[in-house]
């Protein structure tokens, strides 16, 4: 059963873009190749750490959205564990997510259409005149 998974990792901020990139292509290759879909590749940039990991302050961060089954997320897993570049990884499944928030837009819409369709009036509170009859004078 093929779900769709967000990878996150980090590469060292001492590796070149041409070595980045071809880092990149050898995961989108892992996933291919085993039958995945890489749905897209985000690089985000140079960014600093939260805190000090193997000995480096900031990373490079790479996003990869992919759609595959779970034997090909843990080869892709094995694979980010022992690459030397790559300093940490995170990989999260997102398509629950997606089906959650797929309810809950559809739940809004049904609910804001009966709204939609009355006319708003305007609001008068019920114990306060509009105007007041009188002026108020202050007192010295």
């Amino acid at each position: 059963m093929s779900r769709v998974y967000e990878v996150m990792f980090i590469i060292r901020p001492d590796v070149d873009d041409d070595e980045a990139d071809k880092l990149i292509a050898s995961f989108s290759s892992t996933v291919t190749s085993g039958g995945g879909v890489v749905k897209s590749v985000e690089k985000l940039g140079r960014r600093k750490l939260a805190y000090l990991v193997r000995k480096f302050n900031d990373g490079n961060f790479v996003l990869l959205t992919i759609e595959a089954n779970g034997a090909v997320v843990l080869e892709l897993e094995r694979r980010l564990r022992v690459t030397e570049p790559v300093i940490k990884f995170l990989t999260v499944r997102v398509d629950e997510e997606e089906k959650r928030l797929a309810k809950v837009k559809a739940a809004r819409g049904v609910r804001r259409k009966p709204a939609e369709s009355t006319p708003a009036a305007p609001a008068v509170s019920a114990g306060a005149p509009a105007e007041p009859s009188e002026p108020v004078q202050a007192s010295a």
